[in-house]
């Protein structure tokens, strides 16, 4: 691998006058020499990466990084959510039978490898997706089959002609591979992928894809490093080397961003935000998220007895100070829906929220406790990992709910986890309690949230959801007529939060601190946090 531009830590230390101390708290063991507009360093919290290959990719830091690497059939533009823009796809209509969509394949694009992109690869990566079968597959389980029209031309076929597809296809997990690249390295998209594909291995520290940047290296809890393709499509892109350096410490993050050593910070807290505004070395950059933080509750009695009673998950719920979560931890920074569809899309208002989403109310708690025979309150545990979100240590949001439902003698449990860890425990239905975690849209499209509450993240909680419940989110995906398909979503989202085993407990309004040696850094909300491709620096 080419080395250049790197220094040592000692070194680093020197130019950044500090010690060895400093060293041993955590500097990465090689960090990339800036050199002015050539390379691009950005301070995140990756800690939740466990893989980089598109297939098998359900965290939420790694899409910037695939998105940076990897360029799907479609995309969304900052800002704009509704329609969608070409990509790897020029053009794309239904099918002469109504069936699926038809999509007409960009010419004269080339791989990171130099290879030429073509209309098999696209039919191979969305195959490997549907073959491999882990978490991006279940996005796209209404695709049947995806069909070679001719050398340009790709159908991809729906179960229900009428449900959705097209805003998913825009995620990077679905982004088109180089399939002749990928068979060297032990890529398979036969329907035997899941036991046969070999590739994830080589995909975590290499890239097979045809965007702006290619990766070259990933080191778990320390940084990611791609280079330069020069052979992106639409021109040379704007940095020859891009460093996404984790770092889970939002003071040292807003060190570096003030330092020069980083130049775009991801995790501020609201009070080292207000310290940047008279800085003139940085600007703020703000993006109305469409992610949320939310705590799950099994119900499982095997796991708490207390848990398996609605009435008491439901006391939890009118127990939190959402409010203070808000104002006290978030700075005001944030929104919060009534339950798994963010503010911002069909369906789902501040004012909706108001009216059927959970409120702090003490003496509702006390009574819904009485109600499920446990008035002197009951114990459970909190899981959460060892990052932060948003800005926000998980532990600091664990401690104020812990702090609130004891107000109503509910006893919780702090119990930290790895985030690898924490994510292996509550996908397989494992963990004992409740569980901080986070939701990130895969792509924006209301049925993806629905559905991974009354599917798979029910099974998390050990719920078995009505059979009308799951027809009402599947009659909701599927109407066109949006005034109606918005009282669907809410009469789901009602019956959501009377279940109570999710509440959500902020939508951050990101606040992104970059350098003003940018001259551009697009933040999206799309799902994959900013488009690489369109950070530029200053002439």
């Amino acid at each position: 691998m080419d080395k250049q531009g790197w220094i040592s830590r000692r070194e680093v230390a020197k130019l950044l006058g500090v010690g060895g101390a400093a060293i041993a708290a955590g500097l990465p063991s090689r960090v990339m020499a800036q050199a002015t507009k050539t390379a691009l360093v950005i301070g995140i919290d990756i800690s939740d990466t466990i893989t980089l290959d598109p297939a098998r990719q359900a965290s939420y830091s790694p899409p910037m990084t695939l998105q940076a690497a990897y360029e799907a059939l479609v995309t969304m533009e900052p800002g704009d959510y509704i329609n969608l823009k070409p990509m790897m796809a020029t053009k794309w209509e239904r099918t002469p039978d109504g069936k699926g969509w038809r999509f007409t394949i960009r010419e004269n694009v080339k791989f990171a490898s130099g290879n030429p992109m073509s209309a098999e690869d696209v039919k191979w990566s969305l195959d490997r997706v549907l073959n491999i079968k882990d978490q991006p597959a279940q996005y796209v389980a209404n695709i049947d089959r995806v069909e070679l029209v001719d050398g340009k031309t790709v159908d991809v076929i729906l179960k229900d002609p009428n449900g959705p597809v097209l805003n998913t296809l825009a995620a990077p997990g679905f982004a088109v591979l180089d399939r002749k690249l990928l068979a060297e390295h032990g890529g398979d998209a036969s329907k035997d992928a899941k036991e046969k594909d070999k590739a994830t291995a080589w995909l975590n520290e290499n890239s097979a894809g045809a965007g702006a940047y290619r990766l070259v290296r990933w080191e778990r809890n320390q940084q990611i490093q791609l280079v330069r393709n020069e052979h992106y499509w639409r021109g040379k892109p704007a940095f020859e080397r891009v460093v996404i350096r984790h770092m889970g410490d939002s003071a040292a993050q807003l060190l570096a961003i003030r330092r020069g050593d980083i130049d775009i910070a991801f995790n501020l807290i609201p009070e080292q935000v207000a310290t940047l505004k008279g800085d003139a070395n940085v600007r703020l950059e703000q993006l109305a998220s469409l992610d949320f933080v939310y705590m799950a509750l099994t119900q499982n009695p095997e796991f708490n007895k207390a848990l398996a009673v609605k009435e008491a998950r439901q006391a939890i719920g009118y127990a939190i100070d959402y409010d203070g979560i808000k104002n006290a931890l978030i700075g005001g920074a944030a929104l919060r829906p009534a339950h798994f569809l963010p503010i911002g899309i069909n369906g789902s208002t501040e004012e909706i929220a108001r009216q059927i989403g959970f409120r702090e109310d003490l003496g509702k708690a006390k009574e819904l406790l009485a109600k499920a025979g446990l008035a002197d309150g009951f114990e459970f545990e909190i899981n959460y990992a060892n990052a932060a979100i948003a800005g926000v240590s998980y532990q600091l949001l664990a401690q104020k709910i812990q702090a609130d439902v004891g107000r109503v003698g509910i006893k919780a449990r702090l119990a930290p986890v790895d985030q690898v860890n924490l994510r292996t425990q509550f996908t397989t239905g494992k963990s004992p309690g409740g569980v901080l975690t986070f939701w990130n849209p895969p792509a924006i499209e209301n049925s993806l949230w629905a559905l991974a509450t009354v599917e798979r993240v029910a099974k998390r909680v050990h719920w078995t959801p009505p059979e009308d419940l799951v027809q009402l989110v599947h009659q909701a995906a599927s109407e066109s007529d949006q005034k109606k398909q918005a009282e669907l979503w809410v009469e789901y989202q009602k019956r959501m939060v009377d279940q109570a085993n999710h509440f959500i407990l902020f939508q951050p309004i990101y606040q992104v601190a970059a350098r003003n040696s940018l001259a551009k850094v697009p933040v999206t909300a799309a799902g994959w946090l900013m488009d690489m491709s369109g950070v530029t620096p200053k002439a």
